[in-house]
């Protein structure tokens, strides 16, 4: 399994030849093991797909392979370089002047050196001399390469992006540097709620973050359907953040529970290509998603715990955390709370609610509440969910929610079933928030 995302050439080189079987409605997905799913494909058909993916694999690893020469190389020559560039060369020390060597200019980094360390662009718009350093470096990329990582726990539904470190960044600022950091999105539905990023690092082109930036509630069928946007900027405190490039993954390119490390070279902005209908949908890792819209009530994730204690005849509802919730103030974020409730026939008692977490939109709340209840009953009740945006002086905002209980549908259904089946040991599962108006919370 190669290490490194396939470049967009290749990937549009892949598109170009899969054409005909896209039209014909005989596009096939990979599942998480490898097999086959969809239409059926003929051998002949099988054969031409895999003996372009061998090629595309093949041109992406002598890629690979000639830009870490390159990167050996352009690390060999800074090493070795000895002089100052103004009254000796760059790069061999020789000292300028009438008993010298002749002294030429680098268009790029404005070093002098001589015409024997230089390298001589004849280009007919824009002649020039560029010392090796320079001349090395546009070799390996003109806007630098990023080394990172993705890990996929199933159990956990949590997806980790470590952002290792990058090399030979565009420099962005007067002083020939950049103060770079990284921004990853899920695509499709990029928002504040799904954004993270990592620190700044101030004055360097070749950053190094070792940061580890975590998504949770992250469902397989997500894994299937998503793309990560990894974008690097620089900062600026007195204006807008420059973009220098990007990557993509399509995660479902990763295995799960297995770590798979990348090294890439970024790209200018990567165009989001949409389907036109039918059965043609393009390469998944540019493409928008279609069904995006049938999810457009979703609202976010919840992680909630149920465990029933036999000794105390107490039922214990965690309330863990949420993901990716929907911003409802003006400043793209909420200031969330849960409010839980078991019914009927509870009374007071059975409403409990979290505390308030300000200005975010993956609130960590870790808050347990206790219902005496016994064990028989609770196949007759319902556990309503529901997650509220704070407003001081009006009426609280309903995000969204989700009920479990016997006569829920799906992961509401079975978290309660694992629940009241299993006394005295804990279950945590993500549940999705709904905008759902068929079904009513109270504020």
């Amino acid at each position: 399994c190669s290490q490194t995302l396939v470049s967009h050439s290749v990937q549009q080189s892949i598109f170009c030849t899969f054409r005909p079987f896209y039209s014909a409605g005989l596009w096939w997905t990979m599942n998480t093991s490898g097999g086959a799913l969809g239409g059926e494909l003929t051998d002949e058909e099988k054969e031409i797909i895999n003996n372009v993916l061998a090629r595309a694999a093949m041109m992406e690893a002598t890629e690979q392979e000639r830009i870490g020469r390159l990167s050996s190389r352009l690390d060999n020559i800074k090493k070795t370089a000895c002089g100052d560039g103004q009254s000796h060369c760059l790069l061999c020390a020789a000292s300028f002047g009438p008993q010298g060597v002749t002294a030429v200019l680098c268009v790029q980094c404005k070093h002098h050196m001589c015409s024997k360390c230089g390298i001589w662009n004849n280009s007919r718009t824009c002649p020039m001399w560029l010392c090796r350093i320079c001349n090395e470096q546009q070799e390996v990329t003109t806007l630098g390469s990023l080394e990172f990582s993705l890990l996929y726990e199933q159990e956990t539904h949590v997806l980790q992006c470590c952002i290792i470190r990058a090399k030979g960044l565009k420099p962005m600022d007067s002083n020939g540097l950049a103060d770079p950091y990284v921004k990853l999105h899920l695509l499709p539905g990029a928002s504040k709620s799904n954004k993270l990023r990592t620190k700044t690092l101030k004055t360097t082109l070749n950053p190094v973050w070792n940061e580890t930036l975590v998504y949770h509630g992250i469902t397989d069928d997500e894994m299937q359907r998503k793309t990560l946007r990894l974008s690097v900027s620089d900062e600026d405190k007195f204006g807008h953040n420059e973009f220098i490039g990007e990557t993509r993954v399509a995660l479902k390119k990763l295995k799960f529970n297995q770590k798979k490390n990348f090294n890439v070279c970024l790209e200018r902005a990567i165009p989001v290509k949409k389907a036109v209908g039918g059965s043609i949908r393009g390469m998944a890792l540019y493409e928008d998603d279609l069904n995006e819209g049938e999810n457009s009530e979703e609202r976010g994730r919840i992680l909630i715990s149920l465990m029933y204690n036999s000794q105390q005849s107490r039922l214990i509802v965690g309330v863990v955390r949420c993901a990716h919730l929907a911003a409802m103030d003006s400043n793209g974020y909420s200031d969330p709370f849960v409010k839980i409730c078991l019914k009927p026939d509870m009374g007071k008692k059975a409403k409990n609610k979290t505390q308030i977490k300000k200005k975010t939109l993956n609130p960590e709340f870790n808050e347990e509440f206790g219902y005496e209840i016994k064990h028989a009953e609770l196949a007759k009740k319902t556990l309503d969910v529901s997650v509220w945006d704070y407003d001081m002086g009006k009426s609280n905002d309903f995000i969204g929610g989700c009920q479990l209980g016997i006569q829920a549908k799906g992961e509401c259904l079975k978290h309660w079933y694992e629940c009241l089946k299993n006394k005295d040991k804990k279950i945590e599962r993500w549940h999705v928030l709904l905008n759902d108006n068929a079904v009513q919370f109270e504020d």
